[in-house]
């Protein structure tokens, strides 16, 4: 894994099967700074029955009136746009990849040569699926929306007997709403998920903004995918559960610094911090004025800034000593 956090920036289906705004998305996210911009591949007619319903997220979003199939086949871009796309990810200096949900999209993604296989949550349960990818042998990220850690499990345990190493596999926590209302967002969740010894753990985020991606990052996700659109008001059944780019360039930046943030882990002093010791910490001081030879008692002695006299630490040490010589009041006492 990169030692940065991976930000993937979702743009799924929110083109609306147009390849122009396909095309913007890409110059969009590299602008906010996202590592890759994430597609979604598919032949509806393979995905989908023509008795699937749709999601109620997919109702408020699209109406009822079309199939769940029609409004797939309306949004989706032919298969041979996705190599257009990849190369013009190259061109502008972002990582391509693309969520295959059927067989046929498997093999039309094979010559893209992706960094990572990204499997969606839909598909955790899907055998034929998780063979034919864990057979490429390459890295995978695997959203677990809906999925129990035994489910997880399996999923994980299918994809190395097919031939993708566990160490080659990151999990992404989910829930799998448009939007994940908070309360049911769990991110301790990614800490299970961490049990099963995979190469990493991250968050795939459908919250409303992007503060529970930063929180995730802080918990140690080492990958976040965030659904973006050019425009929240497009029609489309992901629109409105996404950020628009100025919110991705802001999480982008959040993450980057929570990321810096988080540091090594060990309690030292920073060098930052260092210059400021002597003005915030304390010394022993004189409280009045002391005459040589004076013992020093908690009568004519305290403690007051700046810190680099004789640590407060060092108090009863000092108390019962005799002056070395006199004092003025506040004076750094020093022996």
């Amino acid at each position: 894994m990169s030692e940065k956090v991976i930000i993937i920036a979702e743009a799924g289906v929110n083109h609306n099967g147009d390849i122009e705004m396909a095309r913007r998305m890409i110059h969009e996210a590299k602008a906010a700074g996202a590592d890759y911009i994430k597609f979604q591949t598919a032949i509806p007619e393979l995905v989908i029955s023509t008795y699937a319903p749709k999601a109620e997220y997919q109702k408020e979003t699209t109406g009822s009136t079309e199939s769940q199939l029609d409004m797939c086949r309306a949004i989706h871009l032919p298969l041979s746009a996705y190599a257009e796309l990849a190369a013009l990810c190259r061109e502008v200096g972002i990582g391509f990849m693309s969520t295959p949900f059927d067989l046929v999209s498997i093999d039309c993604l094979v010559p893209l040569e992706m960094d990572y296989w990204k499997i969606p949550s839909g598909e955790i349960t899907n055998l034929p699926y998780l063979r034919k990818i864990g057979a490429l042998g390459s890295r995978v990220i695997m959203s677990t929306g809906m999925a129990t850690l035994d489910e997880v499990a399996v999923a994980v345990d299918i994809l190395e007997k097919a031939g993708t190493p566990r160490s080659n596999i990151s999990l992404l926590h989910c829930t799998t709403q448009y939007p994940a209302p908070y309360r049911s967002i769990n991110l301790r969740a990614m800490d299970a998920l961490a049990s099963l010894g995979c190469a990493s753990v991250g968050y795939s985020d459908h919250s409303v903004g992007f503060e529970v991606s930063v929180a995730a990052v802080a918990r140690g996700a080492r990958i976040i995918e965030k659904h973006f659109t050019l425009d929240r008001n497009l029609p489309g059944p992901d629109h409105k559960a996404s950020i628009e780019p100025d919110e991705l360039a802001q999480m982008v930046q959040a993450i980057r610094h929570i990321e810096e943030a988080l540091g090594s882990g060990e309690k030292v002093v920073a060098d930052d911090e260092r210059p400021n010791i002597a003005i915030a910490r304390k010394s022993i001081v004189a409280a009045r004025a002391i005459a040589a030879g004076e013992i020093f008692t908690e009568e004519n002695i305290t403690v007051k800034r700046p810190g680099d006299g004789i640590s407060p630490m060092e108090w009863d040490k000092v108390l019962g000593r005799p002056a070395p010589r006199a004092f003025s009041p506040d004076e750094l006492i020093t022996l």
